[in-house]
């Protein structure tokens, strides 16, 4: 029921009984309640559709039984119910003994039991589940103002997490970790990047198994939701060591020498920051899908981005405080950052064994590393990247945006991604793509048309420049940066953020397509190496953004000091 329809129930004014302790009755009246702008603001962000899809699921849900005969008998369905949940269970199941032999899909378990899944039965169970399966229901249309208002709050929770990040990293910066162990850099956007490698993709996995009714059963929801956080803990724990050896090596071919104290430092580090944040961020990310279903809220929109608005900010300050801490323990202690890796590392076995009880999850233990080991070796080269412009004290003001465009870019690429894989998974069998993404790709494919997708895509382009002049303010405001913001700076600076998303968006609607033709889930795979791209190309042209201005004469490095 929405808000419009509970306004026209409750009429002109409203009783109330109440049962009082003698059992009495009395009648409460309460005044007519004017229906203004509030509420119809709230009918708009909540389209129609979506909350009558869950309500049509619920009631789906109370019977699913035969209909009773002439006289009221209702046949028992326990037998029937009972051979379809061991058949559904003997398709999807996974040994770990023999995962390569079975024929087993990524997009199978995301998609609408019996549709779309090229599953092959027996016709008299197909005509059973037909005659007991509610009709096949549509993706619900949102109009272009509901969708941006659905994305705009979330986007610009975003937008002030990314800027807390970036004023953290000016001002840790400075620490003495950061100063003599300079390889912390590289990990910066690797870890930071761990909330597209692994919240977002988390995040898309959860929201499209919502729409298309995958957590409708609490019992399959649970397990789903467990067996993804374990499977992100263990791909966090991997990633994270691997990030450190790759800042290790980065940090040593260009410098020739090599530190063995400060290279456990840096795994110790990373590992810590990638397991405590990720757990942290996971038990955030599955509220927020939870509350998004029951409140009718098409999860695509506000899960991507409010899986990062506090991500960089918790996984940079987690790893700035343990990166000091394990610093100062260097002399007095200095087999603490080794105890510290081991105890991480030591945990994922038991994180593997809980993640391989799901055939989601159990899939992705092991088809699921390809993108998001990619993902930080191309964050890790931005990280390179920024480390070397760090060092250049004639742009020191790199710091402070860093975190800013590169987590806009990949939260909005990560939205249009999540919406263009839902779309697949309710109206494409996997392998099969619709006709207007076949053939060469084209950039007005993306943003000429009137499907929902283009859309999305039109929306979230328009966003970049007034979300990035309300960033760079709120930086302003807080005296936070080194560099004024003269107009030739703001100039510079949109123009790179625009065409950061403009690419973004273009290589989104192109990897999404792509990896469905070739039986890839989109959820697992697109989102890590499109925020993994956004890391590398936020920060290789804001830095040439900054180098063009000091050419030009805009040189400003004392603001915030």
């Amino acid at each position: 029921m929405n808000i419009h329809t509970l306004g026209d129930s409750l009429g002109p004014s409203l009783a109330v009984r109440m049962s009082g302790a003698a059992g009495g009755w009395s009648s409460l009246s309460l005044k007519p309640v004017p229906i203004g702008w509030i509420p119809s603001l709230f009918q708009t962000m909540v389209p129609t559709g979506y909350t009558k899809l869950q309500e049509e699921r619920g009631l789906a849900m109370v019977d699913l039984g035969p209909k009773p005969d002439g006289n009221g008998y209702r046949p028992d369905p326990t037998h029937l119910e009972v051979r379809r949940h061991s058949d559904r269970v003997a398709r999807t199941s996974v040994s770990l003994s023999d995962g390569g032999d079975v024929r087993y899909s990524e997009t199978e378990p995301m998609l609408p039991e019996g549709t779309l899944s090229g599953e092959e039965g027996d016709d008299e169970e197909n005509e059973e589940e037909e005659s007991q399966r509610p009709p096949t229901r549509n993706m619900p249309k949102e109009s272009p103002l509901a969708m941006a208002l659905q994305i705009v709050v979330p986007f610009l929770l975003a937008g002030f997490g990314t800027v807390s990040a970036g004023m953290v990293l000016d001002i840790v910066q400075h620490w003495d970790a950061f100063k003599y162990i300079t390889e912390i850099f590289i990990l910066v956007p690797a870890l930071l990047g761990l909330k597209g490698n692994l919240e977002m993709t988390l995040a898309s996995r959860l929201s499209t198994a919502v729409n298309v009714g995958k957590m409708d059963s609490p019992i399959e929801k649970w397990n789903l939701i467990i067996g993804n956080l374990a499977l992100k803990q263990v791909q966090a724990t991997v990633v994270g060591f691997l990030a450190a050896v790759a800042a290790v090596v980065l940090g040593w071919i260009p410098e020739g020498k090599f530190q063995m104290n400060h290279a456990v430092l840096l795994c110790s580090a990373s590992v810590a920051t990638a397991f405590i944040a990720s757990m942290l961020q996971g038990f955030i990310m599955v509220g927020v899908i939870v509350g998004s279903k029951k409140t009718g809220i098409n999860p695509d929109n506000v899960a991507t981005p409010i899986a990062a608005s506090f991500g960089d900010l918790i996984t940079l300050a987690i790893l700035a405080w343990i990166s000091q801490g394990l610093y100062n323990c260097l002399d007095s202690h200095p087999y603490a950052s080794s105890l510290v890796c081991a105890f991480f590392l030591s945990l994922t076995p038991v994180w593997m064994v809980i993640s391989s009880k799901h055939p989601a999850s159990r899939t992705l233990l092991y088809s699921g590393w390809e993108p998001v080991i990619t993902a930080m070796v191309i964050s890790s080269i931005g990280g390179l990247i920024l480390d070397k412009t760090v060092s250049d004290p004639n742009l020191a003001g790199i710091v402070v945006y860093t975190p800013v465009i590169n987590g806009i870019g990949g939260n909005l690429v990560a939205i249009q991604s999540s919406r263009i894989s839902t779309h697949l998974h309710f109206h494409s069998a996997p392998g099969e793509v619709p006709e207007e993404a076949k053939g060469c790709y084209y950039p007005c494919r993306t943003f000429c048309g009137t499907g929902a997708n283009h859309r999305s895509a039109q929306v979230l382009l328009l966003l970049v420049l007034p979300g990035h002049l309300i960033f760079l303010y709120t930086i302003h405001l807080m005296k936070s940066g080194h560099t004024t913001l003269t107009p030739i700076f703001m100039t510079v600076y949109l123009a790179a953020a625009l065409l950061q998303v403009f690419l973004l968006l273009c290589i989104a609607d192109w990897m999404v397509y792509s990896m469905w033709r070739s039986g890839k889930d989109p959820d697992s795979f697109s989102i890590p190496y499109l925020t993994a791209l956004g890391d590398l190309l936020g920060t290789a042209l804001l830095a040439l953004s900054f180098q063009f201005l000091w050419y030009i004469g805009d040189q400003d490095s004392d603001v915030g000091d």
